[in-house]
């Protein structure tokens, strides 16, 4: 499950990111005609990834629904503006380039304003790093404790057999004969670990499909892919790795040193 956040990171800031956006109020006086080549010259820039223009009377009818009563009758006109919202791909919402692109459009005689939170994009990025950074972090230390777990797991396992590795030591075995059934029996415990880590992640993803579709790629297959593969080759290697240095410690201990 870690993993599966872990590799889809980007796409999560990208979706927080994405989010973020730019309210280009219009002039009084723009013409529908200038309104509607304006929003397809903004629609074709590269840093944006939709725009939505909101007329007088649809944006009127909007606040209306937020405050749950006709502030248009209450006042006798409509005081809104017509706006166009723009939300950027996920590159552009930061500080800087959101300065540079109010400049940009401020400069515009068509726009009357650029409105924009400035304090929440800095915060909402700094949090992003800041999680990113977080993630990195503990995805280290689970995978730490998940080795030191398997690890001594396994090593009382072949402390249980410690007496027998010394006897085949002293009939003449090879070490790696030794070696041989503990290491397979471990790589075979790995392997079904992994597989239903990997069965249960999969019914995971196909239970919550639909709530976290918009943060996890799960048509990605060469994510999941990769996911499903990774959990499979640590669960080999974390079993192999431990099982081998457990085994070596007992091979090279005196039969005194066993009790």
């Amino acid at each position: 499950m870690l993993g599966l956040v872990v590799l889809n990171a980007k796409r999560l800031a990208d979706y927080v990111r994405e989010n973020i956006g730019l309210t280009i109020i219009l002039d009084d006086d723009i013409r529908e005609a200038e309104v509607v080549q304006f929003q397809k010259t903004i629609k074709a820039a590269d840093f944006t990834k939709s725009t939505r223009y909101i007329d007088k009377e649809q944006a009127a009818k909007e606040l209306s629904e937020d405050l749950g009563e006709d502030f248009v009758g209450f006042l006798g006109y409509n005081p809104l503006q017509e706006v166009i919202d723009v939300k950027l791909h996920a590159g552009y919402s930061n500080p800087d380039s959101m300065l540079v692109l109010e400049k940009y459009f401020s400069g515009n005689p068509l726009v009357k304003e650029v409105h924009y939170q400035k304090d929440l994009v800095s915060i909402i990025n700094r949090n992003l790093n800041r999680i990113g950074g977080f993630l990195l972090i503990f995805s280290g230390v689970l995978l730490l404790i998940f080795f030191v777990l398997i690890n001594n797991t396994i090593r009382m396992g072949v402390y249980a057999q410690r007496f027998v590795i010394n006897t085949m030591m002293l009939v003449g075995a090879t070490r790696a004969f030794i070696r041989r059934p503990f290491i397979f029996r471990s790589v075979v415990i790995g392997v079904l670990g992994s597989s239903v880590a990997s069965v249960l992640l999969l019914g995971l993803i196909y239970g919550f499909h639909d709530q976290l579709e918009a943060f996890i790629n799960f048509h990605d297959m060469n994510m999941l892919g990769f996911l499903i593969v990774l959990v499979f080759l640590l669960g080999i290697f974390i079993s192999w790795f431990s099982t081998r240095f457990a085994v070596d410690r007992y091979l090279r201990m005196k039969f005194d040193d066993l009790f």
